[in-house]
């Protein structure tokens, strides 16, 4: 076994982090940890893995479940289309007769990539596949100074050979989980632990001074701005309580699959509103006067920046909506699975009560 390899072994064995999908080699929970910690914190995301396992204690329980409730339990994690592959994933896993237990069968997997499928057939398997995240491309490119710009064909193809030559066949689990913890607790992305590193003597990064530049990272995408309303209509129902209109956004754009309430969104991304009198015709006629709840609500996505307004309109009769709308009571509007501005709304609506 390599040096490199050893000292990640030995210090994994003393500083590894106890996380409770490495209690167990059921292929389920641990495919279950990996989706859910991707673009998720450990702490955040433990907390959802805990809570699917009690609502859907077996992939057949997942399987079987609608994609609203899968969704549902989702809300907060972001990402939405890991949820509608985690569910799709799960029914293939029951027409399949049990989880494969192959890197192939793995990786063929709805949402499974390269990465998920090396660590889950290292860690329940014992195949001999290398995992390569973040974290392991930070490891590799400061031990061993690569330059290759993270998120290019050529860095994956080069990490992922290095990764491959140095895992040791006879522990790939250990070292892989090792690899991870390295780069989330030693050698961080900010302010690494150089001092008490144990691969200190060869790092090539911190011989030359190039740690706070490694690895190098590709350029990021443009940002775009959006600015629109969301618009919560309340109409009272024959025998008390209100109803409230919503819809289940398409394919295409944000939050496939989730509800929304009104939404108007007529003006240009570099343009803005001051109240929903200024939208354009287009707008559907509304009785009754919206009252703004409020103003310039800022959500930030991973390539995305969203501007939203919101209003309350009340009425006595239901105004006629664009097609896909629904009505419902608003008693059941927890039974939807909602993007997180929708329960920043409904927080709103809820104060003005």
């Amino acid at each position: 076994m390599n040096p490199f390899s050893h000292t990640i072994l030995e210090w994994y064995a003393s500083f590894g982090r106890d996380l409770p999908w490495r209690r167990t080699k059921d292929p389920y929970a641990v495919w279950l940890s990996e989706i859910i910690l991707q673009q998720t914190r450990v702490v955040q995301g433990t907390a959802y893995w805990h809570r699917f396992l009690e609502r859907f204690p077996t992939v057949e329980a997942l399987a079987h479940a609608s994609e609203d409730e899968v969704l549902r339990l989702w809300e907060g994690l972001g990402y939405y289309s890991r949820a509608r592959n985690l569910h799709a994933a799960a029914r293939q896993i029951v027409a399949m007769g049990g989880f494969p237990r192959t890197l192939e069968g793995i990786h063929s997997l709805k949402g499974v990539g390269p990465y998920t499928a090396a660590a889950i057939g290292s860690i329940c398997f014992g195949l001999p596949a290398a995992v390569v995240d973040g974290n392991v491309y930070r490891v590799l490119a400061r031990h061993f100074g690569l330059a290759t710009p993270v998120g290019t064909v050529q860095a994956q193809k080069e990490f992922s050979a290095l990764a491959g030559k140095l895992l040791p066949p006879e522990d790939p689990a250990a070292f892989n989980q090792g690899m991870m913890d390295f780069g989330a607790i030693q050698c961080t992305p900010l302010r690494p632990n150089c001092e008490a590193c144990p691969l200190q003597g060869s790092c090539q990064a911190f011989r030359t001074g190039r740690v706070a530049l490694l690895p190098v990272k590709k350029s990021a995408p443009k940002v775009v701005e959006r600015h629109f309303c969301y618009l919560y209509l309340r109409v009272p129902m024959p025998g008390g309580g209100f109803q409230t209109a919503i819809r289940r956004r398409g394919s295409g754009d944000i939050w496939q699959g989730l509800w929304e309430p009104l939404v108007l969104e007529p003006w240009a991304a570099d343009a803005s509103a001051s109240s929903v009198s200024a939208l354009d015709v287009s707008a559907p006629s509304l009785p009754g006067h919206a009252v703004p709840l409020r103003m310039g609500v800022r959500h930030q996505l991973t390539h995305r920046k969203l501007i939203v307004d919101f209003y309350l309109l009340e009425a006595l009769e239901r105004p006629t909506l664009p097609d896909g709308y629904i009505w419902i009571p608003e008693s059941s509007l927890d039974q939807y699975a909602k993007p997180r501005l929708f329960e920043l709304l409904l927080e709103s609506v809820n104060a003005c009560k």
